[in-house]
C-alpha cells in the first residue's frame, strides 16, 4: 500500500532559534515594539496590554549545565505573588528528561535573570509549571500576576486576543489576532487563535480585552498564515492549583510521564472503540473507515483515463500528537486504506504489483533509543466471509514502560484482480488496548451483502 500518511503541519514553537521545529508565519508582523524599543505600529488595546502585562513576562531558556549556550528557548508568564510561572512542557524537555545534564533560566523584559526550578507539567496538553529558585521569586514576581479568564465566560467568536511572548528570541512582543473557536475535530479542545505565533512564543500567555488569560501559545501551522493555536487556559489553572506546592523536580520524570501518557491513551482508546466504522463505499468489501470526530480523513483516486491499476485510497488521523522529547511524539492514531482494481492489466501483473505494495510497509520507527525493534506476527484469516492476510507489529517503548506502538497490515485474497489493502497505527498505547484496536480493525471487514 505504501507508506501516505499525511500528517497535519503541526510545528511546535520553541526549540531554539537554530533547532526550531516552526518558523514564523509568512506576513506575521509584530504589533508592539519589542523591549529594545525598535518603534513599531501598535493598536491602543495591544499598547495598552503589552505595557500592562509586560512586568509579567519571561523568557525560558533551557541550558546546558556548566554553560551559557541555550538548548531551547520559549516564553512564559507570573501567575501568583509566588512567582509560579506557566509555560510549554515542551520548553522545559530536556530538563524534565534530563536534569543532569541541563538547567532552567528566566529573563524578564527588564533584563534581570535568575535560575528556575520544575514543579509540575501537564504533557498531554503541553504545559509545565516554574518557579524561581530560593532568593529569585521577588525578582521573578514584580507587579500583579495575570489572572485567568473564568471559565464560565465563553469568548465570542471574533473576539480580538492577543499573544504575547519572545519571537524569535529577538525582544518580547504582543500579537493581535481574533478568536475563531475551537478546532474542529481536535482530541482535546485547542482554541484556533487567527493571529501570527513565531518561534519563541511558546508558553506565553493569550490574552482577552480586558488582560486576563484565555489560553497558552502553543503551535502555528506551516502551511498557512494567521493560523495559530492555544492551550485553552483551564489547562493551565488546573496545572497551578495541582502543582503549587509540589516539591521541585529534580529527577528524570519518565514514571510521571508514562502515567500521563497511560491515561491519555485509554481516554483515545475507549472514545475510538465506542465509534461504529464507516463504509468505505467499495463495491465488494466492506472496510473500516473511522469517524472524523476526532479524526481528519483525505482522500484520492486514480484519474478517470488511468489504463493500468486503479485504486481510491483514504488516509485517516489524528492531529493531536503529544510531545515527549525532540526525537519522539505519540498519543496518536491512523488509518488507512487502499482498494485495487487491476482488471487492465490481468492476473498475473496484478498479482505482482499488489504483493508488491504489501511488502514495501514498513514497521518501527527506527530510534532503537526509544523504542525496541518490532516484534511481528502473519495470520491468515477469515472475517465475515472474507479472506485476510494480516501482519500484527508491536514496539515496546524502553523508557516509557508498558506503552507500545502498534501497527496491523491487513490484505484482502478473495480475488485474483480485485483488492483492498488497509492499516492501523496507534502510537503509544498499553498492550491490552493494543490487542482490542487489533480486533476492532479486522473486524471491520468483510464482504457486503449483495444488493
Amino acid at each position: 500500500m505504501g507508506s501516505m500518511s499525511r500528517l497535519a503541519a503541526w510545528s511546535r514553537l520553541a526549540l531554539g532559534c537554530g533547532l526550531a521545529l516552526a518558523v514564523a508565519v509568512a506576513g506575521a508582523q509584530p504589533v508592539a515594539a519589542p523591549a529594545t524599543g525598535a518603534a513599531a505600529p501598535v493598536s491602543p488595546s495591544a499598547q495598552r496590554l503589552y505595557e500592562r502585562a509586560r512586568g509579567q513576562l519571561v523568557q525560558v531558556r533551557t541550558l546546558l549545565k556548566g554553560q551559557d549556550s541555550q538548548a531551547s528557548v520559549g516564553s512564559g508568564f507570573v501567575v501568583g505573588d509566588d512567582g509560579l510561572i506557566v509555560t510549554n512542557y515542551h520548553v522545559v524537555s530536556q530538563l524534565a528528561l534530563q536534569p543532569e545534564r541541563y538547567r532552567l533560566v528566566y529573563t524578564r523584559v527588564d533584563g534581570r535573570e535568575g535560575a528556575l526550578q520544575l514543579l509540575g507539567f501537564d504533557a498531554v496538553h503541553d504545559l509545565a509549571l516554574v518557579r524561581p529558585a530560593p532568593g529569585g521569586a521577588t525578582a521573578a514576581a514584580g507587579g500583579v500576576p495575570l489572572a485567568f479568564r473564568p471559565v464560565a465566560e465563553a469568548l465570542a467568536q471574533g473576539e480580538r486576543i492577543y499573544a504575547l511572548g519572545n519571537p524569535l528570541d529577538v525582544g518580547f512582543a504582543v500579537m493581535e489576532g481574533n478568536y475563531n473557536g475551537l478546532v474542529e475535530r481536535s482530541f482535546h479542545p485547542s482554541i484556533f487563535f487567527g493571529g501570527a505565533l513565531s518561534s519563541g512564543m511558546s508558553g506565553g500567555p493569550a490574552l482577552d480585552e480586558a488582560g486576563r488569560v484565555i489560553g497558552v501559545n502553543v503551535a502555528t501551522r506551516r502551511d498557512g498564515q494567521q493560523v495559530s493555536f492555544l492551550v485553552p487556559a483551564r489547562y493551565a489553572q488546573a496545572l497551578v492549583e495541582r502543582a503549587r506546592t509540589a516539591v521541585p523536580i529534580t529527577m528524570p520524570v519518565y514514571a510521571e510521564l508514562t502515567a500521563q501518557l497511560m491515561e491519555h491513551q485509554e481516554q483515545v482508546t475507549q472514545r475510538f472503540l465506542a465509534q461504529p466504522w464507516r463504509s468505505a463505499g467499495h463495491p465488494r468489501y466492506a472496510i473500516p473507515v473511522p469517524q472524523e470526530s476526532f479524526m481528519r480523513c483525505w482522500g484520492r483516486s486514480t484519474s478517470a483515463d488511468t489504463k493500468g491499476l486503479e485504486f481510491e485510497r483514504s488516509d485517516c488521523e489524528m492531529d493531536h500528537q503529544v510531545f515527549v522529547s525532540g526525537a519522539l511524539s505519540t498519543g496518536t492514531l491512523a488509518v488507512r486504506h487502499e482498494a485495487y482494481d487491476g482488471r487492465r492489466l490481468g492476473m498475473l501483473r496484478f498479482t505482482e504489483r499488489y504483493s508488491r505494495s504489501f511488502r514495501n510497509e514498513g514497521f518501527g520507527r527506527g530510534n532503537r533509543r526509544e523504542y525496541t525493534a518490532p516484534q511481528c506476527a502473519e495470520r491468515f484469516v477469515e472475517q465475515a466471509g472474507l479472506p485476510l492476510r494480516a501482519v500484527l507489529c508491536l514496539s515496546a517503548y524502553k523508557r516509557l514502560a508498558g506503552l507500545y506502538d502498534l501497527s496491523v497490515l491487513v490484505a484482502t485474497l478473495d480475488q485474483p484482480e480485485i483488492g483492498a489493502q488497509g492499516r492501523i497505527d496507534a502510537r503509544g498505547v498499553s498492550f491490552d488496548n493494543a490487542m482490542k484496536l487489533a480486533e476492532h480493525y479486522l473486524q471491520g471487514y468483510g464482504l457486503r451483502a449483495a444488493p
